[in-house]
């Protein structure tokens, strides 16, 4: 039973503990590829803590999955692990944790499901607003709508779709059509969509978890800074802020008053007054040490076979 709770307890610390030492890293709006990279290991290794924790309590309630888990192990590897004397916890631990984990599933399937829905409606209205005249394809990448609110937006899916409002085509120049074009391209090549989706899933399936909350919240922010930052490499910064500016100025972002997009002053700021870049070397530590994470949880899981086999 140590080896379960010891997981249990190492997934539900790493849960409360990881959003507020995340929330110190200063350097995660330098680098939001690296802070994302960062909060899905550490996401990951929360969900590999309850798995194996699972797994274990499983194999100490039912000989079956003790078969199965244990099924080319030494003797000796088995007797270490202790399985006999967790005791009738063990099965209810199992069991709780696998309805989490088949909530988690239910919550991701229910997510993805609302954001093909979505997905639908957006082409059904697309179809009503643009449709294809006689010998046009249907279907294409690029979609021109007639609006008088300024508007770039990409339609991620089988078919991907970039959607062009005919205002933004009038009050963006060349270079800052060029740089919106470029981030909504940098948050498909990304695939940050399931990102959203994951990180969607987790917090509306679990709200009292913090990590989950945070993981949510954090994801929406930073793949929109990976995706300027994607844009303003090519386009620059300044062209990029000017384009944000110009797509949203109406929308009353940039007032006193909240506004829905409360972070795009926030995105604007960081683009025309850039911090300079972590070296190389420590993103690559970051970088290194953030997959390590996810290690941690096996250790602790192997120890006791590790210490049999020695």
């Amino acid at each position: 039973m140590m080896v379960s709770l010891s997981l249990l307890l190492l997934g539900l610390l790493t849960a409360v503990l990881a959003p507020r030492l995340l929330a110190g890293a200063h350097w995660r709006d330098r680098e939001p590829v690296v802070a994302l990279w960062m909060w899905q290991c550490v996401v990951g290794a929360v969900l590999l803590c309850f798995a194996l924790a699972m797994t274990f309590s499983a194999a100490a309630a039912w000989q079956l999955v003790r078969g199965h888990v244990f099924a080319s192990a030494p003797r000796g590897v088995v007797e270490a692990y202790a399985l006999g004397a967790y005791g009738p916890w063990s099965a209810v631990l199992a069991v709780v944790l696998a309805g989490c984990g088949v909530w988690t599933g239910a919550m991701l399937v229910r997510e993805i499901h609302r954001a093909r829905t979505r997905r639908r409606q957006h082409r059904a209205e697309l179809l009503v607003r643009a449709p294809a005249l006689p010998g046009e394809e249907s279907g294409g990448r690029l979609v021109v709508l007639e609006g008088e609110r300024p508007d770039v937006r990409w339609l991620p899916g089988a078919r991907p779709r970039l959607v062009i409002t005919t205002a933004a085509l009038r009050r963006l120049e060349g270079r800052q059509l060029d740089a919106v074009v470029a981030h909504e391209q940098g948050h498909a090549r990304a695939r940050h969509d399931w990102l959203l989706h994951c990180s969607s899933a987790l917090a509306n399936g679990f709200p009292q978890i913090p990590v989950f909350a945070a993981f949510r919240d954090e994801m929406h922010r930073l793949v929109e800074l990976a995706a300027d930052d994607m844009a303003s490499r090519r386009f620059g910064r300044l062209t990029t802020a000017l384009a944000l500016v110009e797509l949203n100025e109406d929308r009353g972002v940039f007032g006193p008053a909240s506004a829905p997009d409360a972070g795009l002053p926030q995105r604007v700021n960081r683009l025309l007054a850039p911090v300079p870049r972590l070296s190389p070397g420590q993103r690559l530590r970051l970088t290194a040490t953030s997959a390590l994470v996810p290690a941690v949880p096996l250790v602790v899981a192997f120890i006791p076979g590790l210490r049999a086999l020695g």
